[in-house]
């Protein structure tokens, strides 16, 4: 049987990132999402609902996200669909939460919630497994990524 597990997400942080480490050295960032979606009613009145989606980054990604964003930075996110399963110590019940494992993102405005008056970045972190989006017309073509996500001549992309 064939399955297939990707998914595509633009929202805000509706938190700053939480970076922790594992005992092996490995990042982990958890970030919290808003998802909003606007539409109108067969009245014709503007309706709104918030889906909020937790996601996970892993090694120089989580990172990155943690050293560049915050509650309220708007971003994009590839990756793929994860049910954490877990015993509650209170409770003793089963739980299980939906998440969403990073596997690629973009930055979508020019960083500190706009203050510093940029527009859309032009450069994407990727899994070094992932090709990398091609640019939109009239921006920049970014330089060659090395695999731990930054730009050959060390520059800071965005």
């Amino acid at each position: 049987m064939a399955s297939f597990n990707k998914v595509i997400i633009a929202g805000n942080l509706t938190r700053d990132p939480e970076l922790r480490y594992t005992p092996k050295g490995t990042a982990i960032a958890r970030i919290g999402m808003a998802l909003n979606r606007r539409w109108k009613n067969d009245a014709g009145e503007m309706q709104e609902e918030v889906t909020y989606v937790d996601v996970d980054a892993f090694g120089r990604q989580a990172e990155v996200v943690a050293q560049y964003l915050k509650k309220g930075r708007p971003l994009l996110v590839e990756g793929r669909l994860r049910l954490d399963q877990w015993e509650d110590k209170q409770s003793g019940q089963r739980r299980s939460q939906m998440r969403v494992v990073l596997e690629s993102f973009s930055f979508m405005d020019g960083g500190g919630g706009g203050n510093r008056g940029e527009t859309s970045d032009p450069f994407e972190q990727t899994a070094p497994q992932s090709r990398p989006a091609a640019p939109a017309q009239g921006r920049p073509v970014p330089p060659p990524v090395h695999d731990d996500g930054l730009p050959e001549d060390d520059d800071v992309p965005f």
